[in-house]
């Protein structure tokens, strides 16, 4: 990413819009913040996949606090799942670390694209219930 004010200008912007995305979907910020970061910041994917998981820390944390007060969190479900995640997320990156970029890239872009396929046969689903 380029070291003048517009590009912060437009990273700042690349935030704000995936923190309002986070909060209304819950989905994590990675989605969108990483093709972001690589196709209008040309961050590295690995690089941009760090500064994701940088940024998803108070984002979360924000948006945990939200839902808590809100009731719409199972302490004993998040128990259950934080440290396993936490073990998870140590080893993916190990792992990505090892891999040729182009590798993880295709990955991430294939997990993408499965995700998105699973999100419009749910909508379809939940359309033909109606």
């Amino acid at each position: 990413m380029p070291n003048d004010p517009v590009s912060y200008g437009i990273a700042a912007l690349v935030g704000l819009l995936v923190g309002v995305v986070v909060g209304i979907t819950g989905i994590g910020g990675g989605p969108i913040l990483v093709p972001a970061m690589v196709f209008i910041l040309n961050v590295s994917q690995l690089l941009a996949q760090g500064i994701s998981l940088v940024v998803i820390v108070p984002t979360a944390i924000a948006g945990s606090i939200s839902h808590y007060r809100l009731g719409h969190v199972s302490r004993r479900v998040a128990l259950a799942i934080v440290p396993a995640a936490a073990i998870g997320a140590i080893a993916g990156a190990q792992v990505a670390f090892r891999l040729d970029a182009f590798v993880v890239r295709r990955a991430f872009g294939i997990l993408l694209v499965v995700l998105a396929l699973k999100v419009l046969y749910d909508i379809r689903k939940a359309r033909g219930q109606q």
